[in-house]
């Protein structure tokens, strides 16, 4: 017993031309179809809508879950000391108050 009817070769034929000449646009984006395989996929989604003889859709296949890695304990990390600025000396109240009394002198 064929699992594929007439319609669904004549809808999957049709794809896979259309496909070729770069006509075949996909369902809902519109962009341009370069696989033959999604090809092969509108066509019989095609047939499928138009009651043709396609055999229902494979259910998708679940991964199998790898067991989460034991990971080593964490350690806590080292701080890294942060650097300080040298602050910049400030100016010398000496220096200005002995450069004051020279001026004074100098225009006495």
């Amino acid at each position: 017993m064929a699992k594929y009817g007439k319609k669904a070769q004549s809808k999957v034929k049709r794809a896979m031309d259309e496909m070729k000449e770069g006509k075949l646009k996909s369902g809902r984006s519109g962009k341009k179809v370069t696989s033959r395989k999604q090809a092969i996929a509108i066509g019989l989604s095609e047939a499928r809508k138009e009651g043709g003889k396609v055999p229902k859709k494979a259910a998708k296949k679940s991964s199998k879950k790898a067991a989460p890695k034991k990971s080593a304990p964490k350690k806590a990390a080292k701080k890294t000391a942060t650097k300080k600025t040298a602050k910049k000396a400030a100016p010398k109240k000496t220096a200005k108050k002995s450069a004051k009394k020279s001026a004074k002198k100098s225009s006495k």
